[in-house]
């Protein structure tokens, strides 16, 4: 394996919370040594002045379609995207064609990565068959396949006496719930916030009940449970404020913010333009301020993209018949950076660790998500002066689906790492 020498970069190490200007040999997929000005020769060099080396992203909410809806994404596609936007680690949601609800679906997703992409990827399970609701998954068997989580992204499981038991498998398990939450009894067919901007454009509205209320049962049934509980793509003010007082109470609950939630609110649609239509659906301006202190206070420790790629014709269809989702893993970095880093709300600590080190720890990855000699050289060089303009044009994806489509953002990465090898890098002028 090839040795790499990455040099001039300041070094973020979330784990140990320090930033230093050294030097990183890798060497057998692992850094081998990190201080000031090594002189050791390497098969390649990273020239990283001016730039910040973090632990390799790790996103706890990918949507690959891969089986069954190649033509939106593949393993392949997704795990490039993911490679070009800093992540060497995602976690794919399982509402694929058929539902991964089996240890072969698993093995399918993993064994194809390894085989297609230098991305790692691990496949989360199902919590019901088919996530009809009506059964538990083959749960024990995915475990034992390497699925270390269990969601029913899409949607939530409605019977809490069958969540219930999901939850008590999963904590025998060692494996985290990851919760998708939303009362389905009150969608009532809505396809944005439910505010004045949907009454100017006469679309049906989605409540902050629908998630709230389903937020709320699900930290309850993980304080009974002892579960780990982690929230999906939060999105209203009272959802802070439960996992604030959930954390209070001793529960083992931990939540994620997207950047869309971050960084648009109602305020932002044009008009009816499905790149705006996303579940949950973007908050009013109280709610994305709220999102923002949760962040800032550490009370939601999580940044995750809830990449979700669709076809050009079928996001060209209005709001009430296009399809939920955006895409996100090459963009993700940037809106934090600018809405985030930039502004003051976060520190760049703060960023590598929301979306590392945090996200590591909730999935048990004791290996992923920091910087230290004998570690793995899963990592990000990111340039946090590199201003351009988000073209979907020039997305690794194959889902172009995206509202910040012409947005000016700050900070950009330049290359990827994943076991010590350059996965990524961004094409110099």
């Amino acid at each position: 394996m090839a040795s790499l020498l990455i040099k001039n970069g300041t070094v973020i190490d979330p784990a140990g919370k320090t930033e230093s200007k050294t030097d990183l040999l890798i060497e057998d997929g692992v850094i081998k040594e990190i201080s000031e000005k090594i002189k050791k020769k390497a098969d390649e060099t990273i020239d990283a002045k001016g730039c910040y080396v973090m632990p390799g992203f790790v996103d706890l909410h990918v949507h690959l379609r891969d089986p069954g809806l190649t033509y939106k994404e593949t393993v392949e596609t997704g795990g490039e995207a993911a490679l070009h936007g800093g992540y060497t680690t995602i976690v794919a949601m399982p509402n694929t064609k058929p539902v991964a609800d089996r240890a072969d679906i698993v093995d399918y997703v993993m064994n194809k990565a390894k085989s297609l992409t230098k991305c790692h990827v691990i496949q989360a399970g199902s919590v019901t068959k088919g996530q009809q609701g009506q059964e538990l998954a083959e749960i024990e068997e995915m475990a034992a396949h390497g699925c270390m989580a269990i969601s029913e992204d899409g949607k939530s499981v409605m019977n809490s006496g069958l969540y219930r038991e999901a939850m008590k498998l999963a904590k025998e398990l060692d494996i985290t719930v990851l919760a998708h939450c939303e009362d389905i009894n009150l969608v009532c067919g809505g396809v944005m916030n439910q505010d004045e901007k949907a009454k100017e454009l006469g679309l049906p509205g989605i409540s902050n009940a629908v998630e709230d209320i389903i937020t709320a049962r699900d930290i309850l049934l993980a304080k009974e449970t002892g579960v780990r509980l982690h929230l999906c793509h939060c999105s209203t003010k009272d959802s802070v404020q439960l996992v604030k007082w959930g954390k209070e109470a001793g529960v083992q609950v931990t939540a994620e913010v997207c950047p869309h939630h971050f960084s648009l609110c109602t305020e932002d649609i044009p008009g009816n333009d499905a790149n705006y239509k996303m579940n949950p659906p973007l908050r009013t301006r109280e709610d994305m301020e709220a999102l923002r202190e949760g962040l800032k206070n550490d009370i939601m420790e999580v940044i995750a993209t809830d990449h979700a790629p669709h076809s050009a014709e079928e996001k060209a269809r209005p709001m009430e018949t296009a399809p939920f989702g955006i895409v996100g893993s090459e963009t993700a970095a940037a809106l934090t950076y600018t809405n985030l880093v930039d502004t003051g709300i976060l520190t760049i600590m703060q960023m590598a660790e929301k979306m590392s080190y945090n996200p590591a720890r909730i999935l048990g990855l004791e290996n992923k998500g920091y910087i230290a000699e004998g570690a793995i050289a899963d990592l990000v060089v990111f340039d946090p002066k590199a201003e351009y303009t988000i073209d979907p044009k020039t997305f690794a994806s194959k889902g172009k689906n995206t509202p910040f489509g012409g947005q000016k953002v700050k900070g950009k990465v330049m290359a990827t790492i994943s076991d010590g090898c350059i996965a990524y890098r961004e094409e110099t002028k």
